[in-house]
């Protein structure tokens, strides 16, 4: 799909402050990853970093008149450049067909232009979708999806109930348990009037090689069109783990049960975070590093950090902290005495 300058302006009820009518646009995406036929959009705080990108044109908050790039002026760039995101999103497409494939069992539904390698096994109720790829020794079981154009290494199984949606991507040996979800629409909303918009969620996720989802479990797929969240190879994720959009977890990584990580948190290989770990969003965190359970992540932490408590903080820190609060009684109990003492002492004086 292309779109002029001109015909987004409209569509945003805009003004082009910079650049030509005829400028053709062809993507909406990140200021990171676009390029001269992208179009982005840029806050106040983030348009020196818009005009040094790529980007072919910005949208810009209106009370910007001069931009020294092709710019369209719009009331709530975020919210206008949500639209776009969903303008130029790939487009879903549903059809019916049955593939040839011997191994398919009759009850599945593989479309005809899906690529399956060798021995791989689709059970009863299984939904192939269009374009998609999958890789030689894979199983499919029951009632599991993969999307259009999402794609599988070899030796790949997802058990029954687990979805791989749209254009993801699954490395080799790659394990989904029952009810994984791989891709589903990160929770981004734009807020106007108390009321609040969808922002379209038009990125996909790449699981690495020999990583494991388990049951329940759920990874966001990223916000823009041309970024993923990333999952490195070898992470082991377990059951009711939530990991949010435009997250990127290094190799090697362990989520324990019911670990929830806000969008845009950038983890190192080798971390462990134990059950009921939670973290705000757009962190940086180092490698090696080690989470006790029910841990609160508040702020970026180094490498090799080994924290617990809520903000998070160093392991031995916490452990004083809960030494003091165990023998707090014991201090009120003195406090009053004390207290008691001195009110009598300044009575006789």
């Amino acid at each position: 799909m292309k779109k002029t300058l001109k015909e987004i302006a409209e569509l945003l009820a805009g003004k082009i402050i910079t650049g030509t009518e005829s400028l053709e646009i062809v993507e909406a995406t990140s200021i990171d990853t676009a390029t001269k036929q992208s179009i982005t959009f840029a806050l106040e705080e983030y348009l020196e970093k818009a005009l040094a990108s790529e980007a072919g044109a910005v949208i810009v908050p209106e009370t910007v008149t001069v931009f020294a790039k092709p710019a369209i002026a719009v009331a709530n760039p975020k919210e206008a450049f949500a639209k776009l995101a969903a303008l130029f999103a790939p487009k879903v497409e549903i059809e019916s067909g049955v593939h040839p494939l011997a191994y398919v069992h009759p009850l599945a539904y593989v479309h005809p232009t899906a690529k399956l390698g060798k021995d791989v096994s689709v059970r009863a109720y299984a939904i192939i979708e269009k374009d998609a790829v999958v890789g030689d020794n894979c199983i499919i079981f029951s009632n599991a999806y993969v999307g259009q154009a999402a794609e599988l290494g070899e030796n790949c199984v997802l058990h029954a109930n687990s979805v791989v949606r749209e254009f993801c991507i699954l490395g080799k040996r790659v394990t989904l348990q029952n009810g994984a979800v791989v891709g589903g629409d990160g929770f981004g909303y734009t807020t106007s009037n108390r009321q609040h918009t969808k922002v379209p969620q038009v990125g996909n996720v790449v699981l690495g090689d020999d990583v494991e989802v388990g049951c329940n479990s759920c990874i966001d797929r990223a916000t823009n069109y041309k970024t993923s969240t990333i999952i490195g190879a070898g992470t082991k994720i377990d059951n009711l783990v939530h990991l949010a959009h435009n997250d990127i977890v290094g190799e090697n990584c362990l989520f324990v049960a019911q670990v929830g990580i806000s969008g845009s948190v950038t983890i190192g290989d080798n971390c462990t975070f134990a059950g009921q770990v939670g973290s705000a969003g757009h962190l940086q965190i180092g490698d090696n590093c080690v989470f006790a359970a029910r841990s609160g992540i508040t702020n970026d932490i180094a490498a090799n950090s080994f924290c617990a408590g809520f903000p998070a903080r160093p392991h031995k820190e916490w452990l004083k902290l809960e030494a003091y609060k165990s023998k707090l009684p014991d201090l009120n109990a003195k406090v009053k005495k004390l207290e008691k003492r001195l009110a009598e002492l300044e009575k006789k004086s």
